[in-house]
C-alpha cells in the first residue's frame, strides 16, 4: 500500500507531461480552425466591409487635399497575422480614384486624376471583422507583408477562383 501514492503521483506527472507535450499542437490546430472560420466569415461580410472601409477612408482626410471618389477592390485576399498579438488581418488590393478638394491646394496638380494602387486593411478582433479605413498606398498585399515583415507574417492567399 505504501507504493500506491508514489505510483499515482508518477502517473499524474506522466499525464501532465504528455498533456503539455501535446498542447502546442492542439493550440495550433485550434488557432488554424478559428482562422479558417474567420476567413469564411470575411467572405460572407466582404461587401459590407468594403463599404465601411470606403466610408472610413473617405472621412479620414488622407491624402490631404483629395476627396475619395471610387475604390475598386481586387477579388483576391491575402491573410496575415500580427506577430505580437496574433490578430488576423485580411489585405485586399485596390485601385483608388481621387479628385481635388476645392481650396485644398491640389486643384492644379495634374497627377490628382491618376489611379492609385493600394492595399485595404481589414482586421479580425477574435469575433468580428472590422476596418478603420487603413490603406497602404503603393504596395500590393504581398508587398505590404514584406514591408511590415517585423510585424506581419503571411497566413494564406486566396485567389478569386478558390474563394468562390
Amino acid at each position: 500500500m505504501d507504493w500506491l501514492l508514489p505510483a499515482l503521483a508518477g502517473v499524474a506527472v506522466a499525464a501532465l507531461g504528455f498533456a503539455l507535450w501535446r498542447m502546442p499542437g492542439w493550440l495550433r490546430q485550434r488557432r488554424r480552425a478559428a482562422n479558417d472560420q474567420a476567413r469564411r466569415d470575411f467572405h460572407l461580410q466582404r461587401e459590407r466591409l468594403e463599404c465601411v472601409f470606403f466610408e472610413a477612408a473617405a472621412v479620414s482626410g488622407k491624402p490631404r487635399g483629395l476627396r475619395w471618389v471610387d475604390c475598386d477592390f481586387d477579388n483576391d485576399v491575402t491573410y496575415a497575422c500580427n506577430r505580437q498579438n496574433r490578430q488576423l488581418a485580411a489585405l485586399v488590393g485596390c485601385t483608388i480614384r481621387f479628385e481635388a478638394v476645392e481650396g485644398g491646394g491640389m486643384e492644379d496638380v495634374a497627377a490628382v486624376s491618376n489611379l492609385r494602387a493600394a492595399t485595404a486593411v481589414f482586421e479580425f478582433d477574435g469575433k468580428h471583422w472590422q476596418t478603420l479605413g487603413r490603406v497602404i498606398f503603393n504596395l500590393n498585399p504581398t508587398e505590404t507583408i514584406e514591408h511590415f515583415r517585423d510585424q506581419l507574417v503571411l497566413v494564406g492567399q486566396e485567389s478569386a477562383a478558390r474563394a468562390t
